[in-house]
């Protein structure tokens, strides 16, 4: 088995649009969560949520090639761009020996959006001649693989909220398994529209006033948007291009809880984190930190605490946990890959990024959880933890190179 690291990362999400300043936003335990603005959103019941701003298409993109991505591809492909740049590639030597997998939840939901409202709201008999390749899933991953002339594996994972870690589950696997030399990986998703947060209003799962995991006072989610794509290859080719590496993927682990499609599992979280643990080599008094799934729901929050206790043991007690969710939202299909961010701040920087809007404990949720400022700590391994509806659990376990 090979080793696995990152060299590259890209994003834009609602704290930023690069990574330098996410990380600083998280440092600052800054929220980019605020009043939304977009077409109908005063008939929407929840207001809030954590919008891309000051992204302009035109500074990225042609009008032409433009007319072919949903904002879901023009986040990915604006983050894949910085990715590379980081990792000093501009085209890879070997094309059919890299490809490309994104998770995404809702694909080109923009495009869908405005579909429907053509086709029922304006009475209109055509849509946009782009709409299926705007809007399929894949969208992406193909056009990122295109960009950078990418000719080996490349394809789309919809897991829900799981869908960027599983992504980059994958993509590990296949670096580390010889199945490809290297990949661009993440997430991306662009729900905030009415269409998008119309459809989650009906599941009673979204705050009014803010996102406050582990919190006694937390009352819900707060839906955010964007993309975290990642350059990994095998550490032997790093080295030989002269490469930094960023961190380690040591491990990933996947379970399915098999029982309710939308309320989560103690069980079938704590065997997804035991499992990669054991896959990575790592025991769990060897984790420093753990960016937790953390939505901010009082059943999540309650039963991630539990499985952390239920695997952790007494190592608990002293683990670093943090929901930034709290900060950048909860991106659905994306929300894996730019939490991603995190454990790099932890491992490269020592800097724990904070839960913030903590205001009160709650005995279920009884950790370490790094209340509303950044912690200035040494962390040698870290794990991210992702659970999504349907009973779908991915965790990655990442280290110091």
């Amino acid at each position: 088995m090979r080793r696995v690291v990152i060299t590259g990362a890209g994003t834009v999400n609602a704290l930023a649009l690069d990574v330098p300043g996410t990380l600083a936003a998280m440092a600052e335990g800054r929220s980019g969560i605020g009043p939304l603005t977009f077409p109908e959103v005063e008939r929407l019941s929840i207001g809030i949520g954590a919008q891309v701003r000051g992204f302009d298409p035109d500074m990225h993109f042609d009008p032409q090639k433009r007319a072919l991505y949903d904002p879901f591809t023009q986040y990915a492909l604006v983050a894949a761009r910085e990715a590379m740049a980081m990792a000093g590639l501009g085209q890879v030597a070997r094309p059919e020996g890299w490809g490309c997998i994104m998770g995404t939840a809702g694909g080109g939901n923009h495009t869908i959006n405005d579909a429907y409202r053509a086709v029922y709201a304006e009475g209109r008999n055509r849509v946009h001649p782009f709409t299926v390749p705007r809007l399929m899933p894949n969208a992406a991953a193909a056009h990122i693989a295109m960009q950078f002339g990418l000719q080996g594996p490349s394809f789309a994972v919809s897991t829900a909220c799981a869908s960027s870690n599983h992504a980059i589950g994958l993509a590990y696997q296949m670096v580390r398994g010889g199945v490809a030399e290297g990949m661009l990986t993440g997430g991306s998703e662009a729900m905030l529209n009415f269409g998008g947060l119309k459809a989650w209003e009906g599941l009673r799962v979204m705050s009014p006033d803010g996102c406050r995991p582990f919190s006694q006072t937390r009352n819900g989610m707060v839906q955010g948007e964007g993309a975290g794509v990642f350059v990994i290859e095998t550490l032997e080719s790093a080295e030989a291009r002269g490469a930094e590496p960023l961190a380690e993927i040591r491990g990933f682990a996947m379970s399915s809880d098999a029982g309710d499609i939308v309320m989560p599992s103690v069980d079938g979280a704590s065997r997804a984190i035991r499992a990669a643990l054991d896959d990575a080599g790592l025991s769990p008094d060897e984790i420093g930190y753990i960016n937790a799934h953390g939505t901010g729901t009082a059943a999540n929050d309650r039963t991630e605490c539990l499985a952390i206790r239920q695997v952790f043991g007494a190592a608990a007690e002293r683990v670093m946990l943090s929901s930034t969710k709290a900060m950048h939202g909860h991106c659905i299909g994306a929300t894996g890959a730019v939490e991603l961010l995190a454990c790099l701040m932890a491992l490269r920087d020592g800097l724990i990024a904070p839960t913030i809007n903590f205001e009160a404990s709650d005995p279920d949720c009884d950790l370490d959880v790094v209340p509303n400022v950044a912690r200035a700590a040494q962390v040698e391994a870290v794990l991210t933890n992702a659970f999504a509806f349907g009973g779908m659990n991915a965790v990655l376990a990442l280290s110091r190179v």
